[in-house]
């Protein structure tokens, strides 16, 4: 007499010691962030995004000096004016994604948890904002080098640490915006209009009289993260940074979560 083991040819009725199958394991949040962090270059959107934003980090430094002089850290600081404009709309396009591209529906069978999905779809962004923050400072060394040399001048290589970590914040708070934006419109062009049409709509109320200057002072994300790149904000400058990015990127986020947990994907 001979016994035989039974093995399922289905996976599915395969159980485990533990009492659950090998289907039932989550994902790995790190198999998330490579995926996410992928799709930040297979779009054509996204690849532009990325092109643009390194050429005009280059480009910018690099045009600085041909007028500003050999000085750092305010060849790094003009930098900003590119990465500030584009930043948000790569947080948006990697936000609305999945709505746009009709993905959402095959992502959230394969992880239900919408909320890991959200979670892994903010951290490239943010960890690509730190990278071509750093890249600015990389590029504008070279770049002050040859700007003294041409212009047979001294170099001046003072920097302020605490200033150029305020200016990576300030790019990361940027990017923070589109990313709530994002998750609460689930609409790129909307988002992009917002996010860009923003600074000129806070400009225009500070001119309208005390009453908008101290308003634009408070929740304008623009001019309260300012003083981060002074390198010595005051208590003063923290409220209003606090205030505005509660404005701006706690309560979008907030609500955009409860959004995307209750939106129905057809």
């Amino acid at each position: 007499m001979t016994t035989r083991t039974h093995r399922p040819e289905d996976p599915r009725d395969a159980v485990a010691e533990h009492g659950t199958t090998t289907e039932d394991a989550p994902i790995p949040f790190r198999r998330l962030l490579r995926v996410e962090t992928r799709k930040l270059a297979d779009t054509r959107s996204g690849k532009i995004i990325a092109v643009l934003l390194v050429a005009l980090v280059v480009a910018s430094v690099a045009a600085r000096a041909t007028v500003a002089g050999p000085e750092p850290q305010r060849l790094i600081f003009t930098a900003g004016i590119a990465l500030g404009t584009l930043l948000p709309v790569l947080g948006i396009l990697t936000m609305t994604g999945e709505w746009t591209h009709r993905t959402a529906l095959t992502t959230f069978v394969l992880e239900p948890r919408r909320h890991r999905v959200l979670a892994a779809k903010c951290v490239p962004p943010l960890v690509a904002t730190v990278a071509l923050s750093l890249l600015a400072m990389l590029v504008a060394v070279p770049v002050t080098a040859v700007a003294a040399g041409v212009r047979n001048v001294p170099a001046t290589w003072e920097v302020d640490p605490a200033a150029l970590l305020g200016w990576t914040g300030t790019n990361v708070l940027v990017t923070a915006m589109g990313l709530a934006l994002g998750a609460l419109l689930l609409n790129a062009p909307s988002a992009i209009v917002i996010c860009l049409s923003a600074p000129m709509l806070w400009s225009a109320a500070a001119r309208l009289g005390p009453a908008g200057a101290a308003l634009a002072g408070w929740l304008d994300l623009g001019a309260t993260s300012a003083p981060l790149m002074t390198g010595d904000p005051t208590w003063s400058d923290g409220a209003r940074l606090a205030a505005s990015a509660t404005l701006w990127i706690v309560v979008p986020m907030a609500a955009g979560l409860v959004r995307v947990l209750r939106k129905e994907v057809t």
